[in-house]
């Protein structure tokens, strides 16, 4: 199958800047709007501009002519695995203040941290562009065009509603109460309303039930782009997470969903590495939707390649950049102690560099302290290369929902009550995922029994099957373990043994900058 190739021919119709109140823009270039949504084909060239704001910065290779000015110049995904992942038991960052991450690393931010404004605005600049589209998208704007041509938009409508709700569950997830806009609302001067957390969450869930009929089934969905099962999976992990967003359970309602993926066709792949490396792509049997990365056609050097380049060290005398199908390594990170110490020693997940490596971290920004990830890597299913690094990044494809993280939402709200489904029905998917974990060795050390589905168990397998997939942050949230005393790991709090930090850490603040410009807004207890 082929990776998903769009012709930008949206450019550069939609600027944002920071320090505006107005999130929406409108065209300020000689391409406008009028002139992109004359000819019904310009459509999915534009959608295509919504999909690779995810792994772009800008309208050429290397970020060239960028999308918007921003403190680190880097993309959506490299600013969301930094915030996911930086403050959390599973990654150790090196460059601390050359990548400006120690904050996110000691769980200490301000409203003027760097990484924090970025992701802010880069939420909202994609969340700009699907408004534009939708503006553009309305059944009296495309009347004109025939009615092949119009039910073919009306498909990228649903996907452009898709795309909003996921930045915006985003959003929702990192900051809580929000600046609010949509398509309806009038462009230019327009200051957003400040919505609560609630409301928030109440319009994501509304947009993606809206639109679950009209975006394609698993057989149909051209690869890259949202099929239902996005919106279920989507669904699923806004549910998994309501007590949080908005102290109610929705248990029930993420099995539903949980259900809905699982009865669409899609399979476990049986070698977990392929869903990692430069030919996941082909791996439609598991993963629901990617983001493509592509070191010709979509170049970043964020995303996987951030991921992959960044997990290989730069000074060690044992690790081979090229063992993972990359030129150089970063030195960017390493895993903090307590992940590895989370694996059997038969468990094939526990994808660890350790040659020349201790376990545990005690000079935090030391590469010889903490062990390399192996998970990602720049290599075809053959072995080999498939990327010049140096020159356009990796070839691997980032996976956003994975029908294992769906097993492990359901199994989760089986333990903690809901309803829908029962806890053998839980084991009985886990144990997919224990089966190709331990292999041979799965009677012996892997299998599970009912009386092993409980909270914490999950929370372990999640970390055992999911890290470094951008969710540790809010799994430790929804355990009550992210910011108190009731678990503690190395650095947790900028020391070494570790400690609990105000609750506030919880969320992200709204950018200083946006709060100067928008009186709509304001953060608590920051």
């Amino acid at each position: 199958m082929k990776k998903i190739r769009y012709t930008l021919l949206c450019a550069s119709m939609l600027v944002i800047t920071s320090c505006v109140g107005d999130l929406d823009q409108v065209p300020h270039n000689e391409t406008t709007s009028a002139t992109v949504y004359a000819e019904a084909a310009n459509y999915k060239a534009v959608l295509g501009k919504l999909y690779t704001s995810f792994v772009t910065t800008g309208q050429e290779k290397a970020g060239g002519n960028a999308d918007l000015s921003s403190n680190t110049g880097q993309d959506y995904m490299r600013c969301y695995f930094n915030l996911q992942q930086c403050g959390t038991d599973e990654l150790a960052s090196t460059w601390l203040e050359g990548d400006k991450v120690r904050d996110l690393t000691y769980l200490s931010w301000d409203a003027n941290d760097p990484w924090v404004a970025d992701m802010y605005y880069r939420i909202f600049y994609t969340v700009a562009l699907c408004n534009e589209f939708l503006r553009h998208a309305s059944d009296d704007q495309i009347s004109r065009f025939t009615e092949a041509e119009q039910t073919n938009i009306r498909q990228y409508r649903a996907e452009a509603r898709f795309i909003r709700a996921l930045v915006y569950s985003h959003a929702l997830d990192f900051y809580g109460n929000l600046p609010f806009v949509t398509e309806a609302d009038p462009v230019g001067k327009f200051i957003p309303p400040r919505y609560e957390a609630a409301q928030v969450f109440a319009f994501i869930e509304s947009e993606l039930k809206a639109i679950e009929s009209e975006l394609p089934d698993k057989g149909s969905c051209e690869y890259g782009r949202a099929p239902q099962a996005a919106a279920w999976a989507l669904l699923a992990r806004l549910y998994l997470n309501a007590n949080v967003y908005t102290r109610t359970d929705r248990y029930t309602d993420c099995i539903t969903y949980c259900n809905k993926v699982i009865n669409a066709g899609y399979s476990i792949e049986s070698d977990y590495r392929k869903l990692f490396n430069a030919d996941n792509h082909k791996r439609t049997n598991e993963i629901l939707f990617s983001l493509p990365v592509d070191a010709l056609h979509t170049v970043t050097w964020g995303a996987t390649t951030y991921i992959v380049c960044g997990q290989v060290s730069n000074t060690s005398d044992f690790q081979k950049p090229e063992t993972y199908g990359v030129v150089s390594g970063w030195g960017m990170f390493r895993a903090r102690g307590e992940l590895p110490a989370l694996f059997d020693a038969n468990d094939r997940r526990a994808l660890f560099f350790t040659e020349g490596q201790t376990q545990h971290v005690d000079v935090i920004d030391n590469q010889a302290n903490g062990y390399f990830v192996e998970k990602w890597t720049n290599l075809t299913d053959a072995g080999t290369a498939a990327s010049n690094t140096v020159d356009g990044g990796v070839n691997t494809d980032y996976p956003l929902f994975r029908l294992a993280d769906v097993y492990l939402m359901l199994a989760e709200s089986v333990a903690r009550g809901g309803a829908g489904s029962t806890t053998a029905a839980a084991i009985g998917y886990l144990n997919q995922l224990r089966q190709r974990a331990f292999g041979d060795q799965y009677e012996t050390s892997g299998k599970l029994k009912e009386a092993d589905l409980t909270k914490e168990f999950i929370l372990d397998e999640r970390g055992r099957e999911l890290y470094w997939e951008g969710v540790r942050r809010t799994d430790l949230i929804r355990y009550n373990k992210f910011t108190t005393a009731a678990y503690v790991w190395q650095w947790k709090g900028g020391t070494k043994e570790g400690r609990a930090v105000d609750a506030k850490y919880n969320r992200y603040p709204i950018p200083a900058t946006d709060l100067t410009a928008n009186p709509n807004l304001k953060n608590e207890n920051y």
